[in-house]
């Protein structure tokens, strides 16, 4: 089903596909994976010689005593490129919760009025205070207004303080961001080897948890590899998020005459 939206300026309803919803996000994560891929093997074949020589070929530089040698500027890259992974994917899942709870709000109201101005309005008002609200509250509204719980709730929350402590506290822990246990806890998504492919048979794995943890006081840090789980975490979340609205709208979509 695709309900539809409230009235754009000038124009009449249009439809929110959530199938469309879904590619437009998991494409804006896969090129996310591809930058960071190309980023990370960039960074790995980059030699001394190659940035002095790139710093070099202009013959001058814009603040001499500002110009940073190479194992600083490996450092500040790293820093810089774990900075906007994490920020991206904070982003991109604050971008498909709202986009997944103008559907949800869509079909409840259908339910509660059907197509008409007083649904419309319902959805405005639900819609405009869920993208206003905190990531927290979002998930909570998810659960009482529409019975979905995210399994990856606490990480995508984590992921958020995690940015925070990055960028207003040089990126070390604060005890704002830790849980009743004094961790700040990442389960990172990845994959599990069951079997190998043999004789032309494809072989078998399966997702499974990953923990990482830090605690107060420590300084904010991925490796490279768990920069590209933190890619594929987010990958799970948009997609168990998108099978959850998917059997909402299916037990909740209102009857069509003559169903």
């Amino acid at each position: 089903m695709n309900p539809e939206q409230p009235n754009q300026p000038g124009g009449q309803p249009r439809q929110i596909n959530l199938q469309q919803m879904a590619q437009q996000l998991m494409g804006g994560l896969q090129r996310h994976y591809d930058m960071l891929a190309f980023n990370l093997a960039a960074q790995e074949c980059v030699t001394e010689e190659a940035y002095n020589a790139r710093s070099q070929a202009t013959k001058m530089l814009p603040v001499p005593p500002a110009h940073q040698n190479f194992e600083q500027m490996q450092a500040f890259a790293a820093d810089i490129m774990m900075r906007n992974v994490c920020g991206d994917m904070i982003n991109l899942c604050v971008a498909g919760l709202n986009n997944f709870h103008m559907f949800l709000a869509a079909i409840k109201a259908q339910k509660d009025h059907g197509q008409t101005p007083e649904s419309q309005q319902q959805v405005q008002q639900a819609q405009q205070a869920f993208a206003q609200a905190q990531v927290d509250a979002k998930f909570n509204t998810l659960e009482e207004e529409y019975g979905i719980l995210c399994e990856l709730e606490d990480t995508i929350i984590s992921i958020g303080f995690a940015i925070q402590a990055m960028m207003q506290h040089g990126g070390m822990v604060q005890q704002a961001h830790v849980d009743d246990q004094g961790e700040l806890a990442f389960d990172l998504k990845t994959v599990e080897i069951l079997t190998q492919p043999a004789e032309g048979q494809p072989g078998q794995a399966r997702l499974v948890d990953q923990r990482k943890v830090l605690r107060q006081g420590e300084k904010v840090h991925f490796s490279k590899d768990e920069l590209q789980l933190l890619i594929l975490t987010v990958g799970s979340f948009l997609d168990t998020l998108f099978k959850s609205v998917g059997r909402y709208a299916q037990e909740n979509a209102p009857q069509q005459p003559g169903s």
